[in-house]
């Protein structure tokens, strides 16, 4: 089939350097739709359906093998549209290279998890999630884009943005928490972070925003189970955060491997065609998650593969991720008159016009630059803001008696079964696991200790094991200090995809481990690494002090000897709360008005109340304390009353009481008090991180708008009800220190 001029062209400037390249990264919109139109117009239907498979590369770079050979003929006759864990310049550059042998030479897509971080590790997503600092997030993504990037990588399969209330789901770590407005908020700057402003830098990758939809609400906290949410509560609390990636520009969106009400998301048009596509006129693509449109089969929503193909590219799944599903199915059932060759067409258009975005058809080696790769891995700052996010996402639970920060002398014994761990601290979805980068906690605290501090050191315990073994050893170590750091948690293995716990306390005999130490009268500061929220009630209740670390990355030991010894003044908010018992579960701060609360926690009789224990949780949301302390005072509200066009300004003094600067999470609440529809005693609708020096007091300001009042009534309509509201300002959601009424009229 002969070629116009306008795709010799095209395909003429696929080597770099060419003097038309100049012209080329200058497309415009409406040039690179035309030319999509042209390319669409020489494919075969065989070649579109190619556009439309992503295969893992893994074979593609090992031993020879048939799966390799099908793999790479696949690739060489245009059959194949994305590779996922395919990485580093080397193996980017050679595979797309026997893209270019096919007769259209269009260049594949690179895709990999890139969840946090690529050489250097940053924290857990959830431990991010922690810092409520928007910038420090936004930077984590763009460092992991940017070695992602220099290392021919086009694509990340993150951002999660799935709202998770139930720790015992694995995949809470990939994600913000269990809050809309946070997770929103979160779920922007993740998406701007890895992409910039605009794809095709080669320090960005396109970003990916998961799991579409509802994946966080799975049935008992298990992965790749059922989904049953009202439509209600889908709009209001779940599809928030995956709203804020569209506005942000997300790149690609990825379904989910859960059902909701009973139909599996990757076959629902309800949410990929009339929501994603219609009402948000999203212009990116779809992917499938690995295997979704194979299971389908499984659900038994589909008598075989071929119909599955056909139910997903019917629902707007556009690309398919490892199912063997579309490539076989879909020229088959375009001539049976069982999919609109349209639909193919619009999949394919989609996919195409992210590559043209990236300018992979000006230069597709453009991201596999073996001298930028080796000068991005190379930068120290990487490191520098690694550690910076990971002191940030600490939390600091309790500190009786100002055990910390550490003095920095005396006799210091470093216990537990994490306390030399170094992979632990990298925690699931790491890309390269190097352990020779990490920086165990032993080795930070040996390095800033110093002369001054002898430091001391005993295992007692394996994290998962029954054996009291190394108790004895561990309380001798104790009796010789004057003070104790415990290190224990779960191990990285632990949480995660396919990680889901029936029971999420403390692993082993740590706990145990603890109440040896605990009896020699030691002070004890208890740092827990982990990528969920975890049950510890012992330690909650007897331990001196307790920091949370979760599982902090590469520079991991360094940041939290930076908090333990003040260096860092503990700045981190929980996004998730802390259950006391697994019967909680799942547990929100969100919780709901009903016709009978606990009024009086010694009167409980026929309440909405456990007979074996509170309501309240261990720890709440929002909370995390400071070595310094902040006093909110003088409230003031610009006016008592507003009209759905008007806003209000809530105002307040806030002031570093302590001797230390610090920084305070403000977060503003709200409750609307009687509504057509039950609403949350609580809801987040802002916040605002503040530095201040000692003594130091600032103004802090809140706009109050008819969106922050609003909600989606029984009929999924966005409104702003007339009727009374309270205001609640505080520093967690159970730590509320002022409180104004506001009315907002017709």
């Amino acid at each position: 089939m002969p070629f116009p001029k306008t795709l010799l062209l095209l395909t003429g400037l696929l080597a770099a350097g060419s003097p038309a390249l100049a012209q080329q990264k200058a497309l415009t919109p409406a040039v690179i739709e035309q030319r999509i139109t042209e390319l669409l117009g020489q494919m075969t239907l065989a070649e579109k359906a190619g556009q439309l498979i992503q295969y893992s590369g893994r074979e593609l770079t090992g031993p020879a093998s048939a799966r390799k050979t099908d793999l790479l003929n696949s690739i060489r006759q245009g059959q194949v549209g994305s590779m996922l864990n395919v990485k580093g310049v080397q193996d980017t550059r050679a595979i797309q290279a026997e893209a270019l042998k096919a007769r259209l030479r269009i260049p594949l897509l690179f895709g990999l998890d890139v969840i946090h971080g690529y050489q250097t590790v940053f924290p857990v997503p959830l431990a991010e999630a922690a810092s409520w600092d928007m910038a420090a997030i936004r930077e984590s993504a763009h460092v992991a884009a940017r070695e992602a990037a220099a290392a021919g990588i086009h694509w990340t399969f993150a951002p999660m943005v799935d709202v998770g209330r139930d720790p015992r789901w694995g995949r809470v770590m990939e994600g913000a928490g269990e809050d809309t407005y946070l997770g929103a908020q979160i779920a922007r700057v993740r998406v701007l972070g890895f992409q910039g402003e605009k794809l095709g830098g080669t320090d960005a990758v396109m970003a990916c925003a998961k799991h579409f939809a509802a994946y966080g609400a799975t049935i008992a906290g298990r992965d790749y189970n059922a989904v049953d949410l009202s439509p209600q509560q889908l709009w209001e609390v779940y599809l928030p955060p995956f709203k804020a990636a569209v506005d942000a520009g997300a790149a690609t969106f990825m379904n989910s491997f859960n059902t909701l009400n009973g139909v599996p998301a990757t076959a629902s048009r309800y949410l990929q065609r009339d929501i994603l596509k219609g009402q948000w006129q999203y212009p990116g693509f779809v992917v499938s998650d690995w295997g979704s449109i194979r299971e389908m089969v499984s659900w038994g929503y589909a008598h075989n593969i071929s119909e599955a193909a056909q139910k997903a590219i019917a629902a707007g799944n556009d690309m398919d991720m490892e199912n063997d599903a579309y490539f076989d199915a879909l020229p088959k059932l375009v001539p049976e008159g069982k999919v609109d060759v349209k639909l193919i067409d619009d999949a394919v258009r989609r996919i195409l016009r992210k590559k043209f975005e990236l300018g992979l058809f000006d230069d597709p080696y453009k991201f596999s630059d073996a001298r930028r790769e080796k000068k991005v891995f190379r930068d120290p700052q990487h490191r520098v803001a690694a550690r910076d996010v990971a002191r940030k996402s600490m939390v600091l639970l309790k500190n009786e008696r100002s055990v910390l920060p550490l003095t920095g002398q005396g006799k210091i014994a470093l216990i537990g079964p994490l306390a030399k761990s170094k992979r632990d601290l990298a925690g699931g979805w790491t890309v390269i696991a190097d352990t020779a980068q990490i920086v165990s906690a032993f080795d930070g605290i040996r390095q800033r200790a110093g002369k001054n501090a002898q430091l001391l050191y005993a295992k007692g315990c394996e994290a998962a094991s029954d054996s009291r073994a190394g108790f004895a050893q561990a309380v001798e170590t104790a009796k010789a200090a004057d003070v104790i750091v415990l290190c224990v948690g779960e191990t990285w293995d632990l949480s995660g995809e396919a990680k889901s716990r029936a029971d999420i306390s403390l692993p082993g005999v740590q706990q145990e481990l603890f109440q040896a130490l605990k009896a020699t009268g030691k002070p004890i500061v208890a740092v827990l690494f982990a990528g969920r929220p975890l049950i510890f009630n012992r330690i909650a209740d007897q331990a001196d002090a307790i920091l949370y670390a979760w599982f902090p990355g590469s520079e991991g030991g360094r940041a939290l000897a930076d908090v333990l010894f003040g260096d860092y003044n503990p700045s981190g908010k929980l996004p998730s709360t802390f259950p006391r018992l697994m019967g909680q579960i799942p547990i929100s701060y969100q919780q709901y008005s009903t016709g009978r609360p606990v009024v009086d926690p010694k009167n409980i009789r026929y309440r909405s109340a456990y007979l074996d224990a509170p309501n309240t949780p261990r720890y709440a949301f929002g909370h995390g304390l400071s070595y310094t302390t902040f006093r909110y005072s003088d409230l003031k509200i610009s006016q008592p009353r507003m009209t759905p066009a008007e806003t209000v300004q809530v105002s307040f003094t806030l002031t570093n009481t302590g001797s230390r600067a610090g920084e305070e999470v403000v977060q503003l609440y709200l409750h609307d008090k009687v509504a057509s529809v039950v609403r949350p005693l609580k809801e987040l609708k802002d916040f605002q991180k503040l530095s201040l020096r000692p003594g130091e007091s600032r103004t802090v300001s809140f706009t109050i708008s008819r969106d922050k009042l609003a909600f989606y009534n029984h009929d999924l309509q966005w409104v702003a009800e007339p009727g009374a509201f309270r205001l609640l300002l505080g520093s967690a959601s159970d730590d509320i220190r002022l409180e104004a009424d506001l009315e907002l009229t017709e």
